[in-house]
């Protein structure tokens, strides 16, 4: 008789780390300016009270140049001297209350997350009626999405999940956004080092036909079509900042101790 073999739970925690430590590289460096330089370009003409980046570090901020009041970024990760506006929390249990942001980015937090809807469902309840969602995922359907297949190694990006960007579209709009865009970029190929010439007839060959989907990445803009309740207050002008306390933490991850009332601790 032939006995399955059980799958070895995936660590999560180090994947992140590792997908972090990639952006060190030449080609992470590469593809995460090319990521700010759209963001910064697609949300200039946004605005308003708070804007949200949910990723898998605090040290790789994205929408650094729009016109908010505040800007807030997660970690999964608790770090020493953590800097101010950083919550230390899980991508799908955010400790904000609801409704509260203007702007949510979702930078690779699915890709790398045991409850990838569980994330997006989180990024909606925190964002308001009206407000924008930005959710950007590692392509499947691109060469990087081959090399994920045929390596036998799970260190950088290629320990993300690799969702495909159709099945992501279609959680926002059960999740009651209208998508407003929809693109995949960087055409670069998934190589540290290659022949310059052959690199540059593949790059040149795939950047020209921008109508194919084959991108490293894709970057989803939607709007939250339901409203928001209109408050009796004008709330900005009661608090404009969520205040951030311990050193500007706030939440857990999931392998810190909560407690719980009634336990007498």
């Amino acid at each position: 008789m032939f006995r399955l073999k059980h799958a070895e739970p995936i660590d999560y925690p180090a994947r992140h780390e590792s997908f972090e430590r990639w952006f060190q590289t030449p080609l992470g460096r590469a593809l995460l300016a090319d990521q700010r330089r759209m963001l910064d370009r697609e949300l200039a003409s946004l605005t308003g009270a708070r804007q949200l980046q949910v990723g898998i570090s605090h040290r790789l901020p994205l929408a650094t140049s729009t016109d908010f009041v505040q800007r807030i970024i997660t970690t999964p990760r608790w770090y020493p001297h953590i800097p101010d506006g950083v919550a230390v929390c899980d991508a799908d249990e955010l400790p904000f209350p609801g409704e509260s942001m203007d702007l949510v980015v979702l930078h690779h937090t699915a890709d790398f997350t045991r409850y990838p809807h569980e994330v997006l469902r989180e990024g909606a309840r925190v964002l308001r009626g009206e407000g924008t969602i930005v959710l950007m995922g590692l392509n499947p359907v691109s060469l990087w999405g081959a090399r994920r297949l045929l390596s036998r190694h799970r260190e950088g990006p290629w320990g993300g999940r690799f969702l495909l960007r159709g099945r992501m579209e279609d959680w926002l709009h059960l999740l009651g956004f209208n998508v407003e865009s929809s693109v995949t970029r960087f055409f670069r190929l998934p190589l540290q080092r290659s022949g310059r010439k052959a690199r540059g007839r593949i790059e040149s060959r795939l950047s020209q036909n921008r109508l194919l989907p084959v991108g490293a990445y894709y970057c989803i803009l939607a709007r939250k079509r339901v409203a928001a309740g209109i408050p009796k207050r004008p709330v900005w002008r009661q608090a404009k900042v969520i205040a951030l306390p311990g050193g500007g933490a706030v939440g857990a991850s999931r392998g810190c101790a909560r407690t719980k009332p009634g336990n007498g601790t």
